[in-house]
């Protein structure tokens, strides 16, 4: 099976990229061949087979691109003729799928690894314009995104919560498909090890964590904030992984306590074991369609305080985390200080459980292998379907 990938979200430091890095092994080693399309510069990547269309930077973050050359990706398309051509944005991505010939590819799939734009611009828009002006302007939004995924065999969400968000929308032949977790990294037996290895030799100085992309959305505001309100009850220190546009505020929010920025780690490893020394996880954003960070720490057997809102606060498991009112610091303070008044023997053993039942990577790929093999086999029978014979008229009388 041959599986293009067209994306316009290929940042090094992005979520994407890390999915459809782990595909591209998923594939080769089932015998299959993945190629992505992306928009960039002289890049390079270490998983993944990948052609970048020169594009522009985008200003907010430029290590994100903008994917304007469609009549390109179209034409590799044309070239490749792939039996899936699966999209991962419902922007530049498709609108490239929609200039791509029908007859260059097998399947045509959109997977959803973004919360809508309606959500972000949602409290400007009720700013900026009357109540049902706003309604319709996001009602206008959905029909669109309505009238593209109806042009999909099949649109692919990794969280119940973005699941039932686009079904209440009208979005049609949607399948439930959770992300997995590398099990073989990130998993609490070298997870424990490490950390009462690193316990001995630190003390008991609280050690807290969290990773991803500096990004607004992402809301490191609150963890930062939160983590201060922690800090004044007890020694603690932050350790950041990741990097963006947002660290220069993050560092002047961070003045006076034990705040770690590490940036990006693209050792996967490395980050596992940051994960293993911690006593726990602090999530800030409640618009993940999944939250892979999250449960990359709960299969390390991490305690995590989540926001109760999105991909993040649905992974969690009420035995080893806390949930707190999405965007609000001193709610994620008080959670990690529920957290941490469980019996700790106890609150271990339940992350151990907890861990077992994380969808691993080969899982997941193996139901979307399946999935695809399942849409490819009804395309071919309705392609070979003969037609059905005329229906006689029925005499009209005089």
């Amino acid at each position: 099976m041959k599986v293009l990938d067209v994306t316009e979200f290929f940042s090094e430091h992005g979520g994407v990229r890390a999915y459809l890095e782990l595909k591209g092994q998923a594939l080769r080693k089932r015998g299959h061949r993945q190629l992505v399309i992306a928009p960039g510069r002289s890049q390079d990547s270490r998983q993944a087979e990948v052609e970048f269309i020169e594009s522009p930077a985008l200003p907010y973050d430029p290590t994100y691109f903008l994917l304007a050359r469609i009549d390109r990706v179209a034409a590799r398309v044309l070239d490749e003729r792939p039996d899936v051509l699966e999209l991962h944005s419902a922007y530049m991505a498709m609108a490239a799928a929609f200039y791509t010939p029908r007859r260059a590819y097998g399947l045509r799939t959109l997977f959803w690894h973004a919360d809508f734009v309606d959500t972000y611009l949602k409290h400007r828009l009720d700013r900026w314009l009357p109540s049902v002006a706003g309604r319709l302007a996001t009602r206008s939004l959905w029909a669109g995104v309505r009238a593209l995924a109806a042009r999909c065999d099949a649109t692919l969400v990794a969280g119940r919560h973005q699941f039932e968000k686009l079904r209440s929308h009208g979005v049609p032949r949607l399948y439930l498909l959770p992300f997995g977790v590398n099990k073989e990294i990130f998993h609490p037996a070298a997870a424990f090890q490490a950390r009462d290895s690193d316990r001995a030799a630190h003390g008991r100085r609280l050690r807290v964590v969290a990773a991803g992309r500096f990004a607004v959305e992402k809301r490191f505001d609150v963890v930062v904030e939160a983590f201060r309100r922690i800090a004044e009850r007890r020694p603690a220190t932050l350790l950041l992984y990741g990097e963006g546009p947002e660290q220069s505020d993050l560092e002047r929010r961070a003045r006076g306590v034990d705040v770690r920025f590490l940036g990006f780690e693209r050792n996967r490893a490395a980050l596992a074991a940051g994960f293993a020394g911690a006593d726990l996880l602090l999530h800030g954003c409640p618009h993940e369609t999944f939250g892979l960070v999250v449960a990359e720490a709960r299969a390390c057997g991490l305690p995590v305080v989540v926001p109760d809102a999105g991909g993040a606060g649905e992974g969690a498991d009420p035995a080893c985390s806390e949930r707190y009112r999405a965007g609000d610091p001193e709610a994620c303070a008080a959670a990690a200080e529920r957290l941490l008044q469980r019996d700790p023997a106890e609150l271990r053993r339940r992350a151990i459980e907890s861990a077992a039942r994380i969808t691993s990577v080969d899982e997941h790929f193996d139901a979307l292998l399946a999935l695809y093999r399942e849409l490819l086999d009804a395309r071919a029978a309705r392609s070979q379907a003969p037609l059905s014979p005329p229906v006689a008229a029925e005499p009209v009388p005089e």
